[in-house]
């Protein structure tokens, strides 16, 4: 319950930071929003893994730093630590071992064969890869463009490219399953 609320804030964080800046409110004030959730995620992670307390660390500091200077940019960098963090663990799994996309397939098939294995760690890669690409572009929108359009592509089009590749691979897995007869 706690992670659906923090989620939700996540996802409509652009739109709200818009309408703030839309209507003139101080980026000091704003600031507010991401102290906010920064805390929350800090709330929600409990003493959870050090990514969930690093990724609260840095957006407090996000938020510090656009309360101190009273300025937009440190407010909209937020999409991008989100990449870059979720590269980071996506990408440390790759590593480490197992993939991530891997530990989430054996929650429902245990036993799984040696292409899934495969197919899962090209999975992974294929995540690393988007939030590389989000990431610049959110970066790319915070730096160059207008709040407007730095809204709308990190409150609704990244949206629609995660789920785009979502179901893309879900459909590409039922192919791919009904060829091997799984």
């Amino acid at each position: 319950m706690r992670w659906a609320f923090v989620l939700a804030l996540t996802a409509a964080y652009p739109l709200l930071i818009l309408v703030g800046l839309g209507r003139e409110v101080p980026p000091r004030q704003l600031a507010l929003l991401l102290l906010v959730l920064g805390l929350l995620r800090l709330w929600a992670g409990g003493r959870g893994p050090v990514r969930v307390r690093g990724l609260a660390a840095a957006a407090l500091a996000l938020a510090a730093g656009s309360a101190l200077l009273d300025h937009r940019l440190p407010l909209k960098l937020y999409p991008v630590l989100v990449n870059a963090t979720l590269l980071g663990v996506f990408g440390a799994s790759l590593l480490r071992g197992p993939p991530l996309v891997e530990r989430l397939a054996r929650l429902t098939e245990p036993d799984l064969p040696p292409q899934g294995v495969a197919y899962t760690r090209r999975v992974t890669q294929v995540w690393c890869g988007f939030f590389v690409v989000n990431g610049s572009l959110a970066l790319a929108t915070a730096l160059w463009a207008s709040e407007r359009t730095w809204a709308l592509y990190n409150g609704g089009i990244a949206y629609v490219a995660m789920g785009a590749l979502m179901g893309g691979e879900w459909l590409l897995r039922q192919r791919l399953r009904a060829r091997v007869g799984a």
